[in-house]
């Protein structure tokens, strides 16, 4: 199956997009990325490829090989532009997260809206993961005026989880973790008919689950919508992907 999965020219998360390629180009999916103007290959934010603090903070080795193989595939170094995307021609379609400021290209493009709206109304499998779910709360049903998420259980990066990165990385990187003035928690609650739609999961700061341990994950699914809440939940998340695929 033929899978988008849209991107920043920079500084979206090294995890949040490699474990999902990575597993579903081994179940044999083929993964699309597409930039705003798709005049080359984007690049992951580099901190987490270094470590945001002294080393730490930053993505697992083993995400960090799955984006090295990924940068060398034809697929990544060619993506297709947004304005020449046909949402129709995919079987699903993947809203991956980052925080560092260049995700606002991408988290607050028009353009990319009107194409996620046009998939969503295909009743196709869209995930979306961290900050990725605010691309799908800021997007509005052509008919009713209101988000694509308004009626639906969701989760996304929770607040506790926001705060600690900043209050912990602010005398180093200052505003590095927060994207925008609001918590992500917040603008997606408040995009909910009804805030019970959001479900935070258990509480966890320092634990990810990883390809054969899926205990400090979490997602939500509801019918053909698949939300996680960082980068701790992206294996989990890409099996359950998989699966609604089949």
């Amino acid at each position: 199956m033929l899978i988008l999965l849209p991107l920043p020219d920079r500084d979206f998360d090294v995890t949040e997009v490699a474990v999902p390629w990575k597993s579903l180009t081994d179940l044999g999916h083929e993964v699309v990325f597409a930039t705003e103007h798709g005049d080359g290959p984007p690049a992951a934010d580099p901190l987490l490829l270094t470590g945001v603090l002294f080393g730490q903070l930053g993505a697992e080795p083993e995400p960090k090989e799955f984006y090295e193989q990924l940068t060398g595939e034809t697929s990544f170094r060619h993506p297709v532009a947004w304005a020449d995307l046909r949402p129709e021609a995919y079987d699903g379609l993947i809203l991956p997260g980052g925080h560092a400021p260049g995700m606002r290209q991408y988290l607050g493009s028009g353009l990319l809206r009107e194409k996620i709206a046009e998939f969503w109304r295909l009743d196709r499998p869209v995930g979306a993961i961290c900050h990725g779910v605010l691309a799908l709360a800021r997007t509005r049903d052509p008919a009713t005026g209101r988000s694509v998420l308004a009626d639906r259980r969701t989760t996304c990066l929770p607040g506790y989880m926001e705060r600690t990165a900043y209050y912990l990385t602010a005398w180093r990187r200052g505003r590095y973790y927060r994207t925008y003035p609001a918590y992500v928690e917040d603008e997606v609650v408040a995009a909910l008919d009804d805030p019970a739609q959001f479900e935070r999961g258990p509480i966890e700061l320092r634990r990810r689950g990883t390809a054969t341990d899926d205990s400090p994950a979490f997602v939500v699914q509801d019918d053909t919508y698949l939300s996680a809440r960082w980068p701790g939940d992206a294996y989990l998340f890409a099996r359950r992907f998989a699966t609604m695929l089949a």
